[in-house]
């Protein structure tokens, strides 16, 4: 399931980036970071007793903008409150209710989604009164909290969490494979998707970020029902445009989060970028599947195959894992081998191991590697089993999973892969402190 999105909006200087700080790098949220690349902190996934969302942040709104700039930023807010599940409508107590307020609380009660209207900076008692006067925007009662100190964000995610849609029941009957077309812009999806098809079911334009919209395509491939995504182009933020293209972003984000498996499309004339490498960060955050398709294979004259599966393994190390395709969806090259390689990583995914064979595996790794000490606590590998499947999960039973650290836990999983494959798809581990018997 793609997970829902909370935006945080509200004028200047109210905190809106403390506020989102706070809750994304403090022990009471789950942030993953993203190896490989530094991530963009505007879009952050965050867990709060067991619900996942993403929270983005948003530029001051003025609502009269008088420069280009804020035109822009204007534009930029309307499309995330567009895309947003649930908005935190964010005030500062120590400003007082303001003409700026009102007019925003105008705009937003326009909004047909659950808004929370929270008053920052309450950083004492007494400032923490003074929140009363925001029932005067009409938008229900305001949370009083303090975004630099900590005060009041516990309290605002049970909010955030009590007003986040209900995931609709699991599907029944057979599963279909989902695979989201993901990558930059101008590196070819959408005509890569229409190659795949074998017509034009999507535009396809020159000019970056044409697709704004996740487009979804049923196929059938050998019988099988298979979902096709096609999405806009991901971009630094540093590169993002105004209004909705910047947040189409967050259609892709989601796109990935509802499939199975994600065609990373990289351009061949350009090699691995910065952005190739954050997009393909994100595809490994939400644990999907990865096949990774180097369009405009027809532009190169040495194709050194060898050269090259090594240069781009050595950019994305941290999904060394997928397979790599070369294609060119202009003379529909090779594209006829994009299903069939992601049927085949979905089949991974979907792999189920007896305990016994994964024991077996596990023990010998253990016998044959010095096991991670901390003093004279050496770490003790009891048994794992494989608990889940898409993604494959192992849980491994320790005496202390403090002393699992990030070398041993790589090489356990490659002991995995050694013998059992997983092509394509990231292994999740657990481990869980057994008390010794």
């Amino acid at each position: 399931m793609s997970k829902s999105i909370v935006a945080i909006v509200g004028r200047q200087n109210v905190g809106k980036s403390t506020l989102h700080n706070r809750i994304a790098r403090k022990p009471l949220a789950i942030v993953e970071d993203l190896p490989g690349t530094t991530r963009d902190r505007i879009f952050t996934n965050v867990a709060w007793q067991g619900v996942e969302f993403t929270l983005i942040d948003t530029g001051g709104l003025e609502i009269a903008p008088r420069s280009t700039v804020a035109q822009g930023v204007r534009e930029q807010v309307e499309a995330a409150i567009a895309e947003a599940d649930v908005i935190i409508f964010l005030v500062d107590v120590k400003s007082g209710l303001i003409p700026a307020d009102l007019e925003m609380a105008e705009m937003l009660r326009r909004v047909s989604k659950p808004i929370l209207l929270v008053a920052n900076k309450a950083d004492n008692a007494r400032l923490e009164t003074g929140a009363v006067e925001f029932y005067g925007l009409g938008l229900g009662e305001p949370l009083a909290v303090s975004a630099y100190h900590g005060r009041g964000t516990a309290e605002l995610l049970d909010r955030i969490i009590s007003r986040l849609p209900v995931p609709p029941p699991a599907e029944t009957g057979s599963e279909i494979m989902k695979v989201a077309i993901v990558g930059r812009p101008n590196v070819g999806k959408s005509m890569l998707l229409n190659a795949v098809l074998g017509e034009k079911r999507v535009i396809v334009d020159d000019v970056p970020g044409t697709t704004r919209d996740a487009v979804d395509t049923l196929v059938d491939f050998n019988g099988q029902s298979v979902l096709l995504i096609d999405t806009a182009g991901i971009r630094r933020r540093g590169r993002l445009g105004v209004g909705v293209e910047r947040y189409s972003v967050l259609r892709a984000l989601r796109a990935i989060g509802r499939a199975d498996v994600a065609l990373l499309v990289l351009d061949a004339t350009e090699l691995v970028t910065a952005q190739d490498m954050h997009v393909a960060g994100y595809i490994q955050q939400e644990i999907k599947g990865v096949v990774v398709v180097v369009n405009k294979w027809d532009l190169i004259a040495d194709k050194d195959l060898t050269e090259w599966n090594t240069g781009i393994r050595s950019y994305l190390k941290f999904i060394a894992y997928a397979p790599v395709l070369y294609t060119s969806a202009k003379f529909k090259q090779e594209v006829d081998r994009i299903l069939p390689q992601a049927h085949q990583v979905y089949q991974e995914r979907l792999k189920r191991l007896p305990t016994a064979e994964v024991n077996d595996v596990i023990q010998q790794a253990v016998a044959t590697h010095n096991l991670p000490r901390s003093g004279r606590k050496r770490l003790k590998v009891r048994y794992a089993t494989q608990a889940e499947v898409n993604p494959p999960t192992f849980v491994f039973f320790v005496n202390d999973a403090r002393l699992i650290h990030f070398s041993y836990r790589r090489y356990l999983e490659n002991k995995l892969r050694q013998a059992f494959g997983f092509t394509g798809t990231p292994v999740r581990l657990v481990f869980k402190a057994k008390a010794e018997s």
